[in-house]
């Protein structure tokens, strides 16, 4: 058995103007993806998702790694993911003779490797008429959700929140640095307001997007400390993990953070620095399944918990269910409330989620078939997701 064929296709999914939302990101006018396709000589085919701008990632996948996939066998997942993280370590300088180090270990090339990782095992899980959380190795066969959006500004927050609550979660996500004069005063506003709309028995989560310096934050903090946070995710900048743990020891409010990580490499320097209570990496973009196996089993060793991050594609929130699945020390899942059709309308299925849990599919590979014209309808458009 073998690979015969490594391929990526770019997709957009614009956002219709009365549907999108502004944060301190900008306004979301599209949500961008690109899926990548390894089929071996049997005729099957695994699907994988990678973030980040598709025309390069295509570019990636089809000119840098799939000449190191070719020919491989597609069930020697570990020895792929090595063999595409090492080719993309060297470079060979036909002008000097050696090889030399390259500046691409981590960004798109880490998200076109993600992708296809996720592809390989989607394939092996076909191949093996198996699940691929089984393959993995199962812990569970569903797990709570929590709904991720909150965006209305002031008092507004109250409604939202609590029309993620009457949808049947538990748990829930707001994000607090959401209005062009952000102040303290507003965030707590609106904190206090969704509190209002949830009431006491669901656990709330800020998001700040990493947009806070580490003094801010602290003040935020402590100024949220009333209204029962659960976590407090991206304070400031996740580059600064010095910063993260600063925030984190001047507050009892959990810190999440690691949707924009890198490989087990960035989340060992988050670990060493403890500066999170939650580990939030992201199957598209950290590595893969092989990766964040890696991951979790480090967090695991300092007594951590592990959310991933699951907000873009369809492909990216199935794979993100298998990990969840799989990994011991989750507890929680994404479940997006933005309008994303690429996510919810891509595959044939609709995904099981029920009473604020997911539910694990069943059938073999990532479990869902996109739909025939999912190319046309989710065409690539170029330019950037936020606009100011």
């Amino acid at each position: 058995m073998h690979i015969t064929d490594v391929r990526a296709v770019p997709l957009s999914d614009p956002v219709p103007e009365e549907k999108r939302h502004r944060t301190d990101l900008g306004t979301k006018v599209k949500t961008d993806a690109t899926l990548v396709f390894v089929e071996s000589d049997d005729g099957s085919t695994g699907v994988g998702a990678s973030l980040g701008n598709p025309p390069t990632i295509t570019s990636i996948v089809e000119h840098e790694l799939a000449p190191l996939l070719l020919d491989e066998d597609p069930l020697y997942t570990e020895r792929l993911w090595e063999k595409m993280y090492d080719g993309s370590r060297w470079k060979p300088s036909l002008e000097r003779g050696y090889s030399q180090p390259r500046e691409d270990r981590r960004g798109v090339t880490l998200e076109a490797i993600s992708g296809l990782d996720i592809a390989l095992w989607d394939l092996k899980g076909k191949l093996l008429d198996q699940p691929v959380y089984k393959l993995l190795g199962p812990v569970r066969d569903d797990i709570r959700a929590y709904a991720s959006g909150g965006w209305a500004p002031g008092d507004a927050a109250e409604a939202e929140l609590r029309g993620y609550a009457e949808k049947g979660f538990d748990a829930v996500k707001m994000r607090v640095v959401g209005e062009d004069d952000f102040a303290i005063e507003h965030t707590v506003r609106r904190v206090e307001a969704a509190r209002r709309g949830i009431g006491d028995d669901v656990d709330l989560m800020v998001d700040a997007h990493g947009c806070l310096d580490v003094s801010t934050a602290i003040r935020l903090a402590d100024a949220l400390e009333p209204y029962d946070i659960s976590w407090f995710e991206e304070p400031v900048s996740p580059d600064d993990h010095a910063g993260l743990a600063e925030v984190r020891r001047a507050t009892t409010i959990p810190i999440a953070t690691g949707e924009r990580e890198f490989t087990r490499f960035d989340f060992l320097s988050l670990f060493e620095e403890r500066a999170l209570d939650v580990a939030q990496p992201d199957v598209s973009r950290a590595g893969g399944f092989t990766e964040i196996r890696r991951i979790a089993a480090m967090a695991s060793a300092r007594g951590l918990r592990v959310a991933p991050h699951a907000w873009g594609s369809g492909v990216l929130f199935a794979a993100s269910i298998h990990l969840a699945m799989a990994t011991p020390n989750c507890h929680v899942l994404e479940v997006s409330q933005g309008h994303m059709p690429l996510m919810y309308d891509i595959f044939e299925e609709e995904f099981d989620v029920r009473d604020g849990r997911v539910q694990a599919p069943e059938r073999p590979g990532l479990g869902f078939t996109l739909r025939e014209d999912y190319d046309e309808r989710f065409s690539y458009v170029d330019g950037p997701e936020y606009v100011f």
